[in-house]
């Protein structure tokens, strides 16, 4: 049977280049021209890469260092202004990886796969000497067959080369093994990766068919018939239905066999109830159950047309949707399974249903919770083109996502300037077809930004995709009166966390909904628009979280986020959940600590989805306004220190409220963790540092200079606060901005209890003990 490990601990890494002296022998040169071909250099199988080695009597000088993955070794470091904005201000090092390890008892003649779910930059990898693959993008998944070079009687080598230069977008790019590494052990025939195709389709009310497409693989020497059983398995472990099915496999080769099964009166998956049931295949040899595999689906019908709009299971739903990059602000592209689920649960807390994978196949525990959390989820791919190298990384995003109820569509391409020539015309067709031909069940659309009354590519989309460009929203539907629109980009409005001000020199933007220009509309003004239009079944708003990278100087990171860099909630965040959320609500923006300012016109801004609310300052009413539909409330209120106080109405009935007080210096700080981990090697706690004042209240604009440490083995991996801090994230000392800082601490495996302390000149000292 297969076995699965996830080999991420004890590699060995060098930062930069390696020079590799050439000798001008010919024994040299011919000794690297055969099946090992680095028999010297950091890719050589007896490479000496201990970090302290010696060469004669002398330390060389080169620096290996023993990591775990994920990895991503571009983000610690200072941001550098002559370094790349879109970049993130950075320095982009290659860099050189070499991982020790011996096989499994009982793995010799089996077949032997080595999987890398992502590495950042161009990559190449060798085992024992000997080249095994190229890869060219940091987003696809790859797996390498390396049964015919392991040693089973000695220790094995896998060297990965990471060559950084040359770019795959406009934003932070990272660098390293930033995604789990398998070495995956099976018979000589099993089941394919992402080999089990489980598509559905509604039958009538109570009966749904699957019709299954299971890739089997035959690296034997002669052919084999083979067996496959597939249950579906509720979350309770009931067997709902299990479909069988037959078939010759070739030898060395592949083979498609196709069977089905009936499921009756599964619980359907949607956005408030995403439920999921697991398909447990096994195929037998002989008899002898030889490998399996396990995927989940979850039932669900969509129809999107331009006279219905978007039908979830027959119900009008409007996609409420948000873009986003993968990286988070403390870890770079390292993201572990726990943040991104965190990530997530914060989108979701917004009120957010839908979510775009711009512009990239995204790591694998963004989309488990996507299924899990009930997104609609436009899967984008990286690259416009019909070559081998684009369609193989291609076919790996829909086979690895094609049975996910999250996503909904999948999406050619972003904002490419060929969208509207007959090049772009020929590109999308091919690349369709390519999609169709692994995934029949969903429609296919693009993100175009550019002219976009002139587009070649409508035509042969499924789904008109539009970025930006709200005054040609009508003129493209009269065009094609009959394609359902999606708003695959919006908004993108800058603002700076609880910044209350005027942008100025020091890179502050006010967290504010505004119009930065016609092209680049506000919130408010967006979705208005948007939700007047019935042709138009969603958006995917710009975006959910800051991300670095696409920055101006002093900032570090692209502010159109309604979390910043380092997942805090800024002004966006409450004003999405007024138009995205259900349950009564209202939030103040600003704080209410302006000392010095007193009689001075404070701008207030009130999010809520009332409607009607009344504004307090100290119990005397500033007045009632009512508030038209994705509207808000707004009050210019002179300072005074105190507290300031909203009230929601609906039908005339107070239904919520929300105040802000001004308080005291602060005299202490306060430690709260923010998320949930499991002390399993992989997984980070998350803490937030605030002040608080002599009467316990949070002082929102303190600004002290904060110092952190963590009890063995514990390690604080980053501290984050200021988007214009451009010191080291690993650095465990921070100026706190606007009354807060973010500290990632990762717990060393099965030991979950540690304590955090936080110090300062002027709040002492503040302890929490995790457990």
């Amino acid at each position: 049977m297969r076995s699965e490990t996830i080999i991420n601990n004890n590699w060995m890494f060098h930062k930069g280049d390696i020079l590799e002296p050439i000798s001008k022998d010919k024994g040299f040169i011919y000794s690297q021209s055969k099946t090992e071909r680095k028999k010297s250099g950091p890719a050589a199988y007896a490479y000496d890469d201990k970090p302290d080695r010696y060469v004669g009597e002398l330390l060389n000088p080169e620096k290996w260092e023993w990591v775990d993955l994920p990895h991503d070794y571009v983000v610690y470091q200072d941001n550098d202004e002559n370094e790349n904005c879109a970049l993130g201000y950075l320095h982009y090092d290659n860099a050189w990886y070499r991982k020790h390890f011996n096989m499994p008892e009982g793995s010799e003649n089996k077949r032997i796969l080595l999987r890398f779910d992502g590495i950042a930059g161009k990559s190449t990898v060798y085992l024992n000497g000997c080249l095994m693959y190229h890869n060219f993008s940091a987003y696809n998944t790859f797996e390498i067959d390396i049964t015919d070079y392991v040693y089973y009687d000695k220790e094995n080598v896998i060297t990965v080369y990471v060559n950084t230069e040359g770019f795959e977008g406009w934003w932070y790019q990272g660098g390293g093994i930033y995604r789990d590494v398998h070495l995956t052990v099976t018979e000589p025939v099993a089941i394919d990766l992402w080999g089990v195709y489980a598509p559905y389709k509604k039958l009538d009310d109570n009966r749904w068919q699957i019709n299954f497409e299971t890739t089997v693989v035959n690296t034997d020497y002669e052919n084999k018939k083979v067996t496959l059983e597939s249950r579906v398995i509720g979350a309770d472990g009931s067997v709902l239905a299990v479909g069988t099915g037959e078939g010759t496999v070739g030898l060395r080769d592949k083979g498609v066999i196709k069977y089905s099964t009936e499921v009756h009166n599964p619980l359907l998956w949607d956005c408030d109830n995403p439920n999921l049931y697991t398909i447990k295949t096994v195929l037998k040899l002989n008899g002898e159950e030889i490998d399996e595999n396990v995927t989940r689906i979850g039932f669900r019908t969509v129809e999107i047309t331009a006279e219905k709009g978007l039908l979830l299971n027959g119900k009008p739903t409007f996609i409420n949707g948000v873009c986003a990059h993968q990286d988070f602000g403390l870890t770079g592209l390292a993201v572990p399974e726990n943040i991104a689920k965190y990530k997530v649960s914060l989108i979701k807390e917004m009120g957010a249903n839908g979510y775009r994978t711009s512009h990239y196949q995204q790591t694998e525990s963004y989309m488990d919770a996507f299924d899990e959390q009930g997104f609609l989820v436009m899967d984008e791919a990286r690259w416009f083109e019909s070559t081998k190298e684009a369609m193989e990384q291609l076919c790996s995003l829909i086979k690895r996502d094609r049975n996910r109820p999250s996503v909904i569509m999948w999406s050619t391409s972003n904002e490419e300037p060929l969208h509207i020539d007959d090049i772009g015309r020929r590109l999308h067709k091919a690349i369709a077809a390519q999609i169709r031909k692994l995934d029949y069940t969903r429609p296919i659309t693009a993100a175009e930004d550019r002219h976009v009354e002139k587009s070649t590519i409508y035509n042969v989309c499924d789904i008109i995709g539009i970025n930006y460009n709200l005054k040609l929203y009508d003129t493209v539907h009269e065009m094609c009166p009959g394609k359902p629109i999606v708003a695959s980009e919006c908004c993108a409005t800058g603002s700076v966390r609880d910044w209350n001000f005027s942008t100025d020199t020091s890179g502050r933007i006010r967290d504010k909904d505004v119009d930065s220009n016609e092209w680049f509309l506000g919130r408010e003004k967006t979705y208005k628009f948007l939700r007047g239009r019935s042709y138009v079944f969603g958006c995917y708003q710009w975006a959910a979280v800051e991300h670095r990278g696409e920055a101006m100087w002093p900032r570090v990171c692209s502010v159109s986020g309604a979390l910043d860099l380092f997942l805090q909630k800024k002004g966006a965040f409450y004003q999405n959940k007024s138009h995205w959320s259900k349950k009564p609500m209202a939030h103040i923006v600003p704080h209410w600590n302006f000392k010095g300012l007193e009689g001075t016109e404070i701008p207030v801004t009130v999010y809520t989805n009332c409607e009607e609310l009344e504004l307090f300052l100290n119990g005397r009413s500033l007045g009632r306004k009512q508030i038209e539909k994705y509207g808000h409330g707004e009050w210019s209120v002179k300072y005074a220190a105190g507290t300031l106080e909203v009230k929601g109405f609906n039908g005339g009935k107070e239904v919520c409220c929300d105040k802000r007080i001004t308080t005291g210096e602060p005299v202490a700080l306060k430690l709260t963790q923010d998320n949930d981990f499991t002390a399993n090697g992989s997984d980070i706690a998350l803490f937030t540092c605030e002040c608080v004042d002599e009467n316990g209240l949070t002082v929102p604009d303190a600004s002290e200079y904060v110092r952190f440490s963590v009890s063995a083995p514990a390690k604080i991996i980053a501290t984050g606060s200021d988007i214009c801090d451009h010191i080291n994230p690993a650095n465990t000392g921070r100026k706190m901005y606007m009354g807060k800082i973010r500290i990632a601490v990762k717990p060393q495996k099965g030991q979950d209890s540690f304590t955090l302390t936080a110090m300062s000149n002027n709040c002492g000292i503040t302890i929490f003990k995790c457990h």
